[in-house]
């Protein structure tokens, strides 16, 4: 591929990282506070889940910044380990916390409020993450990036964890099954699990430098 394309990518990975900063950080506002208000465990784990998105856009933004400068291949690689150990590290983290707060929920029978601004918020993340997601995916692929890779596999699983939220908001509002917060919340630990052994070992899905 040439130089051009190459740094068109590059330049077209960083205003995906950029917006999904954005994006993440007005998702996380959102998710948290109608998480509080409705005392939903999955909104509120469904906003932390943003915030660590945020940070870990915000490190792999500065990776692709180290890349455009010029900096060595030597370099590019460790910037790219710092970014999945740390996503890896707050995966697990986030997974102790959703594991730990739905466990009680469901140990005392605490019935989450509804929450209509995080049903839509659940529902928009499930259009919107995709598309960001194929985008980062491919231009992961043009750079030989990981950890763009892993950065685009974690927005792929903010999808999967607005699917899990939005089902069990839905539950809870139109059926009462106030039980379906808290479940909703345990089904993203083996996700979470998962991604955090991942990015701590420092594993690579080689399947995806091959497709496309």
């Amino acid at each position: 591929m040439e130089a051009g394309d190459k740094n068109l990518w590059l330049r077209r990975a960083r205003w995906l990282v950029q917006g999904t900063m954005v994006y993440n950080l007005a998702e996380a506002g959102v998710a948290i506070g109608s998480g509080i208000a409705a005392g939903s465990i999955a909104l509120i784990g469904f906003g932390l889940d943003s915030v660590i998105e945020l940070c870990a856009a915000t490190l792999l933004l500065w990776r692709l910044r180290v890349q455009a400068r010029g900096a060595d291949a030597e370099r590019v690689e460790r910037t790219e380990r710092t970014v999945r150990r740390f996503v890896g590290l707050t995966f697990f983290a986030l997974a102790l916390y959703v594991l730990i707060q739905s466990a009680w929920t469901l140990w005392q029978k605490d019935a989450p409020g509804e929450s209509m601004v995080g049903i839509a918020l659940a529902a928009l993340s499930l259009v919107v993450m995709p598309l960001v997601s194929w985008g980062k995916l491919k231009a992961a692929r043009v750079l030989g990036s990981a950890a763009l890779r892993a950065e685009a596999k974690e927005t792929l699983a903010c999808a999967y964890l607005s699917f899990t939220l939005l089902a069990g908001l839905v539950a809870n509002a139109a059926l009462g099954w106030w039980w379906a917060d808290p479940v909703a919340a345990l089904l993203m630990v083996p996700w979470l699990i998962k991604e955090g052994v991942e990015g701590v070992r420092g594993e690579e899905d080689e399947d995806d430098e091959d497709e496309g």
